[in-house]
């Protein structure tokens, strides 16, 4: 299959590259900021500016158009093309539920009201405004030792100063690397699939969890908690919105559907991808 993908370079896109080349696949890296996919039998939209930064008003407008605009230019692309993709899978964040507590969330929860759940609720209406099967998928934490919310944690951890953000209550959704590739190809090939699909393994952990197992693996005390009051002070809104937001989210419609994951366990997961 001809595979079409923006973002190729990033975190998540490098692997999928990876991994579809590996199974034969030709996949065609779309150059930043064109709609150019050519005769793509699949779309894979993962581009998007980085979150994990202190936002300012400028930032924030970069975060949506990155998202919203870029994704409407390759909805445009499809509405001309001849020979338009089978599919058009989207990346899309948990961040539509906000911030909800122990509330459990499924892919028929409401939508959360503050900027990322906005953001979230504009890009997926972006990607869904296609005459092709689209996909929307919501991403959790994707854990991978070069890249995402992993990647910065294991520097403090490795030297025994990790530990729990704010009260450390706050439920984390996860993904292993691994696992979301194949949900991404999963994606592709499942013809029954469209619409909002949350991308996350199917036991969510707090974070006070997610640390104690962290420094399990790597056999390093995780006990300095961060306080939430230095999270906001240091990084914002930002902070509020992720770090200490609290998602319970169930991958329930990729379970109905037959996706079966490797990694269901935390501990499973993060020892899989920091042997990697």
């Amino acid at each position: 299959m001809k595979v079409a993908i923006t973002g190729s370079s990033g975190f998540v896109g490098g692997a999928l590259v990876q991994a579809l080349r590996a199974a034969g696949d030709d996949v065609f890296a779309v150059p930043r900021g064109t709609a150019n996919t050519g005769d793509a039998e699949a779309i894979v939209n993962l581009a998007g500016a980085p979150i994990a930064v202190r936002w300012t008003e400028r930032r924030k407008r970069e975060i949506a158009a990155s998202r919203v605009e870029g994704t409407r230019r390759l909805v445009e692309a499809i509405a001309r093309s001849a020979n338009p993709p089978r599919v058009f899978v989207s990346a899309s964040a948990i961040g539509f539920y906000g911030d909800r507590g122990d509330e459990q969330l499924t892919e028929g929860s409401a939508g959360g009201t503050d900027f990322l759940a906005a953001v979230v609720h504009d890009w997926e209406a972006a990607a869904a405004a296609t005459r092709v099967r689209s996909v929307q998928l919501r991403f959790g934490i994707v854990l991978g030792p070069r890249g995402g919310a992993l990647a910065k944690m294991l520097p403090p951890f490795r030297m025994g100063v990790g530990g729990r953000l704010g009260a450390g209550t706050q439920w984390m959704s996860w993904i292993s690397l691994h696992d979301l590739v194949r949900v991404i190809r999963f994606a592709i090939d499942e013809r029954a699939l469209a619409g909002p699909v949350n991308a996350v393994a199917p036991h969510p952990v707090t974070n006070a969890e997610f640390t104690a197992t962290l420094g399990r693996v790597l056999r390093r005390p995780a006990v300095i908690p961060v306080p939430a009051v230095a999270l906001r002070a240091l990084f914002g809104e930002m902070a509020g919105l992720t770090m200490l937001a609290s998602q319970r989210v169930h991958p329930a419609r990729l379970e109905n559907a037959g996706f079966r994951f490797d990694d269901t366990s935390l501990e499973g997961a993060l020892r899989r991808e920091l042997s990697a």
